[in-house]
């Protein structure tokens, strides 16, 4: 695997979806993204931004995310944005924006690795649409969560499992143990 190609995609960690279900995993996903930056590998957040008319307005009648502080990136995790190669803002459930597509097309990543909210939509799309663009999606699922509680997340996996291979479904743990910290030319560096 080549490590240059890889790349942290930190879906959709914002107010307006944190709540009892979905924040007890901050402490792991904030782990994850220390490490994951630590070793020289890029993170992408991204931010959904609903507006009036959208169809998730016009649709299903769901008006939230309109605006900050809803908008914002989790207060626990927003430091880390300082260190990220984007945050890229979408209106939809997947990070597949022309910002998103332009970023991959410049950066040549291929393996992609999923976490945030919420596991059973805006994770579990770009994740299938990775998949559907021949590129190696990775849910990691304790890094992940959804605000509609842990059956929801369960339910999530189990779809993903169906759409993008069991195998693909890997744990904060898992990754870390990949992680060996690299030098801007790619270089690992002994640990």
């Amino acid at each position: 695997m080549d490590i240059t190609r890889q790349a942290l995609i930190v879906v959709d960690v914002q107010n307006g979806f944190l709540n009892d279900h979905s924040r007890p995993m901050l402490t792991t996903l904030s782990r994850l993204v220390a490490a994951w930056t630590l070793s020289g590998r890029p993170v992408v957040f991204t931010r959904y931004i609903n507006h009036p008319g959208s169809p998730f307005d016009r649709l299903l009648n769901w008006t939230r995310l309109q605006e900050p502080p809803e908008t914002d990136i989790a207060t626990e995790i927003a430091h880390h944005t300082a260190d990220a190669a984007a945050v890229i803002d979408k209106h939809g459930y997947s990070c597949f924006t022309d910002d998103f597509h332009a970023l991959l097309g410049k950066q040549e990543w291929r393996d992609l690795y999923f976490c945030g909210v919420a596991t059973e939509s805006c994770v579990l799309k770009s994740a299938v649409d990775a998949f559907e663009l021949g590129l190696v999606p990775r849910i990691v699922t304790d890094a992940s969560a959804s605000d509609a509680g842990a059956h929801v997340h369960e339910a999530g996996l189990t779809v993903a499992r169906r759409f993008i291979g069991a195998h693909h479904l890997v744990t904060t743990e898992q990754v870390l143990s990949e992680l060996t910290p690299t030098t801007a030319s790619g270089t690992r560096v002994a640990t």
